[in-house]
């Protein structure tokens, strides 16, 4: 017998229960950045693998281990993307609309692949919102970024179940000075870090700091700090950030060890963290690269922008139990017919109904079937009311209204008057 056909491992449906929780969340994201003056774009989920290789660096655990890549027909190396930042870049390139010193303030939303060990709150197929800005190079705008998901939390009811990490890398002079330093402290005590962490001291030095491992978690305890070799022009900067946070009141916690895991990182990163989803703790991040623009071929170009996984902040909406009671519930109204004539009618009232009240979530049974099996589907649609046309509904131009969640009479009301009387009804329901 074949083996029956899965999804790829770390590749996950998300079913019609789910769905709903990841709309609201999406919906949310997509009002808060449109009330603070950003504009979509869609990008290919599949790009040249030298635009990775480019612009997130060689070295790095992505390019190194973690790509989906492949050679098409025409012998090109291909890959699914990564992360959005690269392909924006690209994009905003290619298309010639940051040139002249154009402010453009862009966000993108859908999957994103790295073959990863999949757990809960990590997965090879994952799902970002993404957020990048170009030309502006101050920390007001840093400082915005922050401020938004700051502000969405709020929204969301997450807020006290994360914490704002910030750090500083400096310029790419300041952070090579900085380098220079880690080596040689690092490779003084070569032998008490662990296997990957040697090799990262050859090829990445900083994502040392990043490590888990508790032997070289105690070696870092002495290692030297990037804030003492930073820049005046970093530091001014960061100084920037911090005080306009100070003057909102968001509360953050410096991390000397925060770098990222990407080569195009310069002056602030950030990362919002939670301790509600065990080991995946991240569930925004970013920071500053103004250098990338530069690098992938165009002229020096300040960028900023983060990303948020949307697998681990709907976990996060599900552990916390903060999802609103309105989106558990899909259909409003739900209307029985009984008979041919009345399913014709049926119809044809309900999109009357609809042209009225187009916000109305209103379902019309299909499939026919007794009174019994027609109640016992408007029952499980979670609809609050039910509406019903019978012989003696159709016989006085009436529907049948009756209350599915709680105390009130079934009661007839007259079809040119049905819209108002659910209007005021699924409003105050």
């Amino acid at each position: 017998m074949s083996k029956s056909l899965q999804a790829i491992r770390g590749m996950n449906d998300i079913l019609p229960e789910q769905t709903p929780l990841w709309r609201y969340f999406e919906g949310s994201v997509a009002r808060l950045l449109d009330n603070y003056g950003y504009k979509q774009i869609r990008m290919p989920i599949v790009e040249f693998t030298e635009l990775f290789k480019r612009s997130i660096g060689e070295v790095t655990d992505i390019v190194e281990k973690e790509m989906y890549t492949f050679e098409d027909r025409n012998g090109d190396s291909l890959t699914l993307r990564p992360e959005g930042t690269a392909a924006c870049v690209r994009a905003v390139l290619e298309h010639g609309i940051t040139g002249g010193g154009q402010v453009q303030k862009l966000w993108y939303i859908g999957p994103m692949f790295r073959h990863e060990r999949p757990q809960k709150g990590r997965y090879r197929q994952f799902h970002q919102i993404g957020l990048e800005v170009f030309n502006l190079d101050g920390p007001d705008i840093d400082a915005e970024l922050i401020i938004m998901t700051w502000r969405l939390w709020g929204e969301l009811g997450i807020r006290d179940a994360v914490k704002l990490e910030l750090n500083s890398l400096g310029t790419s002079e300041s952070r090579g000075r900085y380098r220079e330093a880690l080596v040689e402290y690092l490779s003084a005590h070569h032998d008490k870090l662990d296997e990957d962490s040697q090799r990262r001291l050859k090829t990445n030095p900083l994502r040392v700091l990043d490590t888990k491992n508790a032997d070289t978690q105690a070696v870092l305890v002495d290692a030297p700090k990037m804030a003492d070799y930073l820049d005046d022009e970093s530091r001014a900067h960061f100084e920037g950030l911090k005080a306009r946070l100070d003057a909102v009141g968001i509360p953050y916690v410096l991390n000397p060890k925060l770098v990222r895991g990407l080569d195009y990182y310069s002056k602030t990163v950030f990362e919002w963290v939670t301790d509600k989803l065990g080991a995946q703790g991240t569930v925004c991040a970013g920071g500053r690269y103004d250098g990338l623009v530069e690098q992938m071929g165009g002229k020096p170009t300040p960028g900023v922008g983060f990303a948020m996984g949307i697998e681990r902040l709907v976990l996060m909406l599900e552990t916390l139990e903060q999802i609103p009671q309105e989106i558990s519930r899909q259909v409003d109204v739900y209307l029985c017919a009984f008979g041919e004539e009345a399913e014709l009618a049926g119809l044809a009232l309900a999109e009357r109904v609809r042209d009225e009240l187009p916000n109305l979530r209103l379902q019309v049974n299909a499939g026919a079937g007794s009174f019994k099996s027609q109640f016992k589907k408007a029952d499980k649609s979670g609809a609050l009311y039910a509406l019903i046309l019978g012989d003696d509904e159709m016989a006085q131009q009436v529907v049948g209204f009756k209350p599915l969640r709680g105390q009130g009479e079934q009661q007839s009301i007259a079809w040119d008057a049905l819209a108002a009387h659910l209007a005021t009804c699924v409003v105050q329901g």
